[in-house]
């Protein structure tokens, strides 16, 4: 079978098609990467045409022989679902964990995100804590959820609780929370390295003033999850843009029963009073 004709390939291309027509992709913004499953590489492999093995900036010994999807470089998430070919490649990792190689896909020439070590990391330790079972990470520019890292201080414990706050879903659809990378240089080993270890404990971690991570199992959960941030952020967004101060809000004991209605955990150190 062709890569192109592949459910899998399909379920990207919508996904970042949809991603684009949020507009959470000006340009060249954001990237997507998808852990094939093995059965989905022997399903196409006959497509594969190997190219040479290069380093991926990083160790990712967890990952040793696995094949990923990845949008490539200074590629436009508009032309994805037009040019997949020319937008994606398949990349093969090698024995060791540290170089990877294209199988498929950038016709035109071009490489792998620049975000890979990142994305690789974060993949690295979803397989590790989730059996095998989170095979999607996704990076977009989320308008909203950026403005607030310019108001909201640098915790995980703001932004998880203001954001739980402003929508009674939130902390049903990211009971663990959200993490916080504070700003910087994006693209090497050093923030990948602090983004991992955020993806130990939360499904999402946001990038102080350039966009948001989020890890899950397929592409519909991965972007719902996504999704579901950025829309409390614009909803954080106007209700700060009205007033400063909210009449109302959900209390810590009503996350509490929240929490056991519907059969979730709620970290504590997110329920403080204000």
């Amino acid at each position: 079978m062709k890569v192109l004709d592949a459910e899998f390939t399909k379920g990207f291309i919508r996904m970042a098609n949809d991603g684009w027509e949020q507009g959470w992709h000006e340009r060249n913004g954001g990237n997507l990467s998808y852990r094939m499953k093995s059965v989905e590489v022997e399903l196409v492999k006959e497509d594969f045409k190997a190219g040479d093995w290069q380093d991926i900036g990083t160790t990712v010994p967890g990952l040793a022989g696995e094949f990923f999807l990845v949008t490539g470089s200074g590629k436009f998430f508009r032309n994805v679902i037009i040019k997949p070919e020319d937008s994606l490649c398949i990349v093969e990792i090698d024995e060791k964990g540290e170089k990877y190689r294209i199988v498929w896909g950038l016709v035109n020439g071009g490489r792998p995100t620049s975000e890979l070590p990142s994305h690789l990391m974060n993949h690295e330790v979803k397989k590790r804590l989730t059996d095998g079972r989170y095979r999607v990470i996704y990076h977009a520019h989320t308008t909203n959820t950026i403005a607030l890292t310019f108001v909201l201080p640098l915790t995980d414990e703001a932004f998880t609780r203001e954001l739980w706050e402003m929508a009674t879903e939130c902390p049903v659809v990211f009971p663990d929370g959200i993490g916080v990378v504070p700003w910087m240089v994006p693209g090497g080993r050093e923030i990948a390295v602090e983004t991992s270890k955020l993806m130990e404990k939360y499904d999402v971690a946001i990038w102080a003033h350039h966009g948001m991570f989020a890890a899950g199992e397929d592409f519909d959960l991965t972007f719902g999850l996504l999704h579901t941030v950025e829309k409390a952020a614009e909803i954080l967004v106007k209700m700060l843009s009205m007033t400063g101060q909210k009449r109302q809000t959900i209390t810590p004991d009503d996350f509490r029963h929240l929490a056991k209605d519907f059969n979730v955990t709620l970290p504590e150190k997110f329920l403080y009073e204000k």
